[in-house]
């Protein structure tokens, strides 16, 4: 490892980096397409392929009469696929990305415009391209809503933590920001942490990680939090889980910015 570099730094230069090739569709949102596709065009569901998977070959894979492709492949070969399926006669919906779906050529574009997120992580503006529609083109207010719905109920539900003044995260940042808020601390007046040692003895951290802060950032940030709520951003609904600092914690907090 490099000098200053940690583990995860370190391991992380080894991982594969993903494309938009890689964009592994939720289930939820696919069960949502494939339900609007059957009403919208009769599809019979046991007539449906999935060529595309990991180490798939569309080019090979088989095809029998009266199937249907109802997937999604990868956006950089988009119209090779579908002059691939038109030779053949083989009927296909197909995920595409709403910005360039209609340079597509030989296919209708069903344009929902909806953001997924997908497995890897990837949130792409998505949209669909066609042989079964009667029409060059066309929205599909219906369908952008069945996505949207599937993602809201599939979306796993983040757990809300309250935490003291002392703790800093990227939100609470962001929040000033939304605000119009200058608000900076010294790295003296700081610490890293990834986790409050109540959270460490229950399997638990902070999402993203955080800094505990001291000295005169812990009065600059009081005075930012007035100026949010000032300013719209409300006094927030405490959340469920309170996280108190420990006994170490408020010591390491009277120690920063005490160098200044």
């Amino acid at each position: 490892m490099a000098k200053g570099e940690t583990y995860e730094e370190f391991t992380a230069k080894f991982e594969p980096k993903r494309t938009t090739d890689d964009c592994y569709t939720p289930p939820e949102v696919f069960d949502a397409v494939l339900s609007w596709a059957c009403r919208e065009y009769g599809i019979d569901p046991a007539d449906v392929v999935r060529p595309f998977y990991p180490g798939g070959d569309y080019e090979g894979a088989e095809y029998p009469d009266g199937c249907c492709v109802v997937d999604n492949p990868p956006f950089s070969i988009l119209s090779k696929i579908v002059a691939f399926y038109q030779d053949r006669g083989v009927g296909f919906l197909l995920f595409a990305p709403t910005l360039t779906c209609m340079g597509i050529q030989r296919c209708s574009k069903v344009v929902a415009g909806a953001q997924v997120t997908y497995e890897n992580g990837a949130k792409v503006n998505t949209s669909f391209v066609t042989n079964l529609d009667r029409f060059e083109m066309r929205s599909a207010p219906a369908l952008r809503s069945a996505i949207e719905e599937a993602q809201a109920a599939g979306a796993p539900a983040m757990p809300k933590y309250d935490y003291p003044a002392e703790v800093v995260t990227a939100p609470m940042l962001a929040r000033y920001s939304k605000y119009g808020i200058d608000f900076a601390v010294t790295p003296d007046e700081c610490e890293f942490i990834r986790a409050l040692d109540m959270q460490r003895e229950m399997g638990k951290g902070i999402y993203g990680s955080g800094y505990l802060i001291g000295g005169g950032a812990l009065a600059r940030r009081a005075d930012a939090d007035r100026l949010a709520a000032a300013r719209g951003g409300g006094a927030d609904v405490k959340p469920p889980t309170t996280w108190p600092l420990s006994a170490r914690e408020r010591a390491a907090v009277s120690r920063l910015g005490l160098s200044t």
